[in-house]
């Protein structure tokens, strides 16, 4: 296995140092929309022996739902390939430049992360996403699927690598590591420091918490989403009943999902006649403090502790009562994964603070949390959230996976 990994490392590096032209990358990346196109029912295929596996491995049910494919979602995973072709190249821009009073010319430039190491779970368009967004930003990519995923996940590579040899590119650019050994992460977390640049696990809890624990590369990434929506006073809770239904039941597997409600005390009658009652119809599991039981007509459990830091990725949500909007924020940045969390308001004044004071990476207004996601920021796709106080924060997308350096030119200039 070391001498395997150890391949496709140098073959990394080696792609890495081979400098493609944004026409040659668009241009792969039109050839492999197509061939995802034309071998739509051969993914599907694969779709099936992998979700045969699933089920007989009695995988979680979040897990074997990210893993389906079907005719729509090929229709996402293609648009979204689409998407990123029509991006600018983000390597080699200018981001800023000076002249120094000594006539040192300085140029801050963008170049590639280098080696992109990515672990990830279940979701087949992961892998499409991830390979287009790190081959157009000049970075080579080794992709570490879960092995409920392995048929689909080792044909869309292959289709990637079809368009890099019809392109003359080296197709080392996108690697797909085909062992199912669990062996096989702790290796690469301990053992490919030197070809690998940055590690990028997307998957649960235990994964994540696994790759930032081991892990001797740098690591992009956030453990959990624990995200909240605030109810203010000063909501219109049409508004608001909409846009928490949203939040909390569109997609309850995706860590973009709202998992505790917090709301105002002068509007909990109004809230749980309304909006309470609207999730409990759309069958969600209410799990609240004593103030809202005791307004709350329907069926509701106490509140725990650890519900206020529970991350459900199911039909639950905890919901809580708090003085104001200072309550709110003091609870999210005590309680919250610094990942998503919104304000339902029409108070611009109220807002602003809101915005400014919670720690997330992403912080919203009147909207859904479950857009916290690089498609919907207009990133084309991304290759994970990242919760860090470190750059990059929020979705990584193509203009995250560059890093700089500087250019200098001067005319014989020595330092005194």
């Amino acid at each position: 296995m070391k001498n395997l990994l150890s391949t496709i490392g140098q073959n990394a590096k080696s792609a890495l140092f081979i400098s493609v032209s944004s026409k040659k990358k668009d241009q792969v990346l039109n050839d492999f929309h197509k061939l995802i196109f034309k071998n739509q029912s051969k993914i599907l295929n694969e779709n099936k022996k992998d979700l045969l596996f699933a089920n007989k491995k009695k995988l979680n049910e979040n897990l074997i739902k990210r893993l389906a494919l079907d005719k729509e979602k090929i229709f996402q995973i293609m648009k979204s390939i689409k998407s990123i072709k029509k991006f600018k190249d983000p390597v080699n821009r200018v981001i800023e430049k000076w002249q120094r009073p000594n006539g040192l010319k300085i140029s801050k430039v963008t170049i590639p992360l280098g080696v992109i190491g990515v672990i990830y779970e279940s979701r087949p368009n992961v892998t499409s996403d991830v390979a287009s967004l790190c081959f157009k930003a000049g970075n080579p990519v080794i992709l570490k699927g879960g092995s409920e995923a392995y048929f689909t996940n080792k044909l869309i590579v292959n289709l990637f690598r079809k368009a890099l040899s019809k392109n003359n590119i080296n197709r080392n650019y996108v690697q797909f590591i085909e062992s199912k050994n669990r062996k096989i992460v702790d290796l690469m977390l301990s053992k490919m420091d030197k070809f690998i640049n940055v590690v990028i696990p997307r998957g649960g809890k235990n994964l994540v918490k696994k790759v930032q624990k081991f892990s001797k590369i740098p690591v992009i990434g956030h453990l959990e989403g624990v995200c909240h929506t605030y109810i203010d006073i000063h909501a219109d809770l049409k508004i608001a009943n909409n846009i928490v239904l949203n939040a909390k039941l569109r997609n309850t597997a995706i860590c973009g999902a709202t998992e505790t409600i917090l709301v105002h005390k002068k509007i909990l009658k109004n809230f749980c006649n309304l909006i309470l009652k609207n999730l409990q119809n759309h069958k969600c599991k209410i799990i609240a403090d004593q103030k809202i039981r005791k307004i709350f007509k329907g069926k509701s459990f106490l509140a725990k502790e650890y519900d206020w830091s529970k991350e459900y990725l199911a039909p639950t949500v905890s919901v809580k009562t708090v003085n104001n909007v200072n309550g709110a924020i003091k609870h999210i940045n005590k309680y919250g994964t610094m990942h998503t969390d919104a304000i339902i308001t029409k108070n611009i004044k109220t807002s602003k603070e809101f915005l400014k004071s919670v720690k997330s990476s992403i912080a919203m207004q009147n909207t859904s949390t479950q857009f916290a996601d690089g498609g919907e920021f207009g990133f084309g796709g991304e290759v994970g959230i990242s919760t860090s106080n470190l750059p990059p924060r929020g979705p990584v997308g193509l203009n995250q996976l560059v890093s700089y350096k500087y250019q200098i030119i001067s005319n014989g200039k020595i330092r005194k």
